[in-house]
């Protein structure tokens, strides 16, 4: 018998309220393209609910998703679930630890992730699989491999995607300075012009602390300035498998010398040490205080968002910085392989990247939008660009002629562990040392 002839029949059985229909069997039909959109929705009454699992840290992204998402979902037969957490990581542990058990269903139906949770997830086969083309509104998408635009559809932190995630949300490393405090020509727009201001203005400066992803970026961004070879970004988009340790080292290493010869000029260096704030909200705070000069953070409308809700200066500006090396991503929506509800995953995925949910989320969190204009009829296009709080300062046309890609999730780790050890405990070990002993640990 068919799969198309089984899942019918289950339908039917669903139909009655006799059965729900069997999760691994939904899935290979819906995979096979064996399951029309409408027996999706169907099922996906049937299950009833969705368990979605992303971090909570946003008053105003929880509001949005109780008071946007969860009405919408419920108006399509769907009662959302939202698990708050303060680390995707932990979903991500969960959903291998009940794949490990053994048990065909787990707790987890969708996770808000990108870089290397999934990573961890493909490594594991933990992922539902290819969905996110088969969606409809996946046409909101560009997923044309010949189209350079669609990199960041198709790859994340430089692993192929292979449609087992859905692009929801945009990101760029952004940074603000304070016009009140910075004259125009002074700002910096390279890392050499960083150190330059900071010399002449000690201790105004400062960056996120790793191994938070945003003080992991802003470490990222100096590795690719200092690339000895001149090629930015470039070979960071290969994996640990691809690029020796001694090469990455040999790559990493200008960079890293930047960083440990800055922390002098770096905030309180004078009075011992320098400081690094934990996370944005410290960061913001140093910055609306005056402490520091320039805010770095992935924020395209940090400006506008921090200006609206007094949590940036008045006199706040956006600024390109550093050009060329201004890393730019998505985040996504993943279904794990054992989600117990995946119909109602489908669902959800598929309304997150509809125009309504993408531009009510821009207008009401600030979050850029995760689908692709270009694709997007005229309504669609003008329903995004209305939603959005602006740019203050810059253009969207110089923040594009200065993107970069994210180094790739296997070199990740070994690039926050070589700061840790050579800059944060300002070890004594070589930096060729220091990678080499992070690839073994990355092997075991």
């Amino acid at each position: 018998m068919k799969i198309t002839a089984i899942y019918t029949s289950l339908l039917a059985l669903v139909a009655a309220g006799a059965v729900h229909a069997d999760t691994a069997q939904f899935r290979e039909a819906f995979l096979a393209g064996e399951v029309d959109w409408a027996a999706v929705e169907a099922q996906a009454k049937d299950e009833g609910s969705v368990n979605l699992y992303y971090w909570g840290g946003s008053d105003l992204l929880n509001v949005w998703m109780d008071r946007v998402v969860a009405p919408a979902l419920e108006s399509q037969g769907v009662e959302l679930n939202p698990v708050r957490i303060t680390s995707t990581k932990d979903a991500v542990d969960l959903v291998l630890a009940e794949q490990n058990s053994g048990a065909s269903e787990g707790s987890v139906d969708m996770i808000w992730l990108n870089g290397e949770n999934f990573a961890t997830l493909k490594r594991q086969d933990a992922l539902f699989g290819s969905f996110a083309p088969l969606l409809p509104n996946a046409a909101n998408l560009e997923w044309n491999p010949e189209d350079e635009r669609s990199v960041l559809n198709l790859r994340d932190f430089g692993v192929e995607t292979g449609g087992a995630e859905i692009p929801w949300s945009g990101e760029q490393y952004v940074c603000a300075y304070n016009a009140d405090r910075v004259a125009a020509e002074d700002v910096p727009s390279t890392f050499e012009a960083l150190r330059s201001y900071l010399e002449e203005n000690p201790g105004k400066f400062t960056y996120i602390k790793p191994p938070h992803y945003i003080g992991n970026t802003f470490v990222q961004e100096a590795i690719y300035a200092h690339n000895p070879d001149g090629t930015g970004a470039e070979p960071f988009q290969q994996s640990s498998d691809q690029i020796p340790a001694a090469e990455l080292a040999r790559l990493i290493t200008p960079g890293m010398e930047y960083l440990r010869d800055l922390e002098p000029l770096l905030l309180d260096a004078a009075g011992g040490s320098p400081r690094y704030p934990e996370d944005n909200a410290a960061l913001d705070g140093l910055f609306l205080n005056g402490e520091v000069d320039f805010s770095c953070t992935f924020g395209l409308y940090a400006v506008a968002t921090g200006l609206a809700t007094g949590s940036y200066p008045e006199a706040a500006q956006q600024f390109i910085f550093p050009e060329g090396h201004m890393i730019k991503n998505k985040n996504y929506l993943a279904i794990p392989v054992n989600a117990p509800h995946p119909a109602a995953s489908l669902v959800l995925a598929n309304w997150m990247t509809s125009v309504e949910a993408q531009a009510s989320k821009l207008q009401q969190t600030g979050m850029p939008s995760g689908i692709d204009s270009w694709k997007l009829d005229e309504a669609g296009a003008k329903a995004i660009a209305e939603a959005s709080p602006g740019l203050v300062g810059v253009e969207q046309d110089a923040l594009d002629a200065n993107a970069a890609p994210d180094t790739n999730a296997t070199l990740v780790d070994v690039i926050e562990a070589t700061w840790l050890e050579y800059i944060e405990r300002d070890s004594s070990d070589t930096i060729e040392t220091i990678v080499a002993r992070a690839y073994e640990n990355l092997a075991k």
